[in-house]
């Protein structure tokens, strides 16, 4: 616990509403590691929850903010246009897909949220959207409709905005499936939901998360999400990606859906955009853009000229250095390990993920909802010796791995001992 003047007079007022996980008061942090105020050097793997994929202060992304700041901090899009921003979009039109090709900025990932599902009912001229179990999608007043990953989210907030239906997500591990047999289940219970409670001339869009993020960190198979895209084209509803969490070389890819060999109709982004500036993005095609009317989405801050730059910067960098080759390669060391230490620990129900996004799933007595303690314990344990780590899942019980995409192999190797060194005590 940080005992500092500054911490003892100013942490009291801050909103006991914020969740708080560790007691550290941070001095500054570079590349993998977060600096405390009392002297301690921590390997961050949690990198902002996804945000910092170049690292703390990549020098390249640090230059282009301070370089942008010099000429000019903002300059709202509807009255200038300015070039951060159109450096940005063509740096984003050298990764996206070619049909994604008209760009929309904001602020945060519930922003581009909001902004895509009003895109999709505009485009479409139909209301409803589907998500999927354990979705996390935002958490202002319209995204919490969408979100059911946790009932702290959207408990006392009601009434939610109407118009969102649930369809199963396939996490093969929860119910216990293969996940061919998860895939099959979930497709076929989404066609029962388009035939039972939103009929398809009704549903505007499918949204889901390329990678399962708060929900657990579930990788679904790639028959489920070419079923999505059959199952939209079939109906002419739109599919919507979230990307932001699992996109800009989380998982080894520029997006996570290009593991699944499809394109989306519109993609969401944030997080590991802009390496911690404040932006996000909604991507679609003209043709679907076309369908608003001038002025009926926008924003004051959004994109941002300095943080367009860091956007732009943050790009070049995941390029030049070759990130997602070493988030591809990174990951697979880890995920090795973490199977090394599965073999051992019975408590350790499933190593999954893509890239440098994993999760390891506790269980105690083969259930997840026992496991909430143990996980927290192993956390704080890390913590103790050095590491950064995070929960998710329903039920708290899955430890995320987010480590930046510039990782070394070293820091891998050290990571896993000291969440070894963790369980060695937690589990005795």
């Amino acid at each position: 616990m940080a005992t500092n003047t500054l911490y003892e007079q100013n942490f009291p007022h801050m909103s006991p509403a914020w969740s708080r996980i560790f007691n550290f008061v941070a001095e500054r942090a570079e590349g993998s590691y977060i600096y405390t105020d009392d002297g301690r050097k921590l390997l961050d793997f949690t990198c902002g929850i996804g945000v910092t994929n170049t690292g703390h202060c990549h020098p390249k992304v640090v230059e282009a903010i301070r370089e942008q700041a010099g000429l000019f901090i903002h300059a709202q899009a509807n009255l200038v246009i300015h070039k951060p921003m159109l450096r940005l979009i063509e740096e984003l039109r050298t990764i996206a897909p070619p049909s994604m090709d008209s760009f929309f900025f904001a602020n945060s990932g519930a922003e581009a949220i909001e902004n895509a599902v009003k895109i999709a009912r505009v485009a479409t001229g139909r209301q409803n959207i589907i998500v999927f179990s354990g979705s996390f999608h935002g958490r202002t007043v319209g995204t919490m409709s969408l979100t059911t990953s946790k009932t702290v989210y959207r408990t006392g907030f009601g009434p939610l905005p109407s118009g969102v239906f649930v369809a199963p997500f396939p996490y093969a591990f929860r119910l216990k499936m293969t996940e061919a047999e998860a895939s099959e289940y979930a497709l076929e219970q989404l066609e029962y939901l388009l035939a039972s409670q939103t009929a398809p001339k009704e549903t505007a869009a499918i949204l889901v998360e390329s990678v399962l993020g708060e929900g657990g960190y579930v990788v679904p198979p790639v028959s489920f999400m070419k079923g999505l895209r059959e199952i939209c084209d079939k109906h002419g509803i739109l599919l919507i990606l979230d990307e932001v969490q699992s996109g800009f070389g989380r998982t080894g890819k520029w997006f996570a859906f290009e593991h699944f060999g499809i394109v989306p109709d519109i993609i969401t982004a944030a997080k590991g955009l802009a390496s911690g500036m404040p932006l996000s993005g909604v991507f679609s095609r003209t043709d679907i853009m076309l369908k608003l009317d001038v002025g009926s989405i926008g924003g004051t801050y959004g994109g941002n000229a300095v943080a367009c730059a860091a956007a732009a910067a943050t790009i070049r960098a995941l390029r030049e250095e070759n990130m997602l080759e070493n988030a591809m390669e990174r990951g697979v060391q880890l995920m090795t390990g973490l199977r090394k230490l599965q073999e051992e620990y019975s408590q350790i129900g499933d190593v999954r993920g893509k890239g440098l996004m994993v999760g390891t799933e506790f269980i105690v007595d083969g259930r997840a909802d026992k496991a909430k303690s143990l996980a927290k314990e192993v956390i704080h344990g890390s913590e103790e010796n050095g590491l950064l780590l995070l929960s998710c899942g329903t039920y708290d019980n899955t430890v995320r791995w987010i480590p930046p995409l510039n990782v070394t192999s070293e820091q891998i190797h050290d990571g896993l001992q000291i969440f070894e060194g963790a369980l060695k005590e937690v589990i005795k």
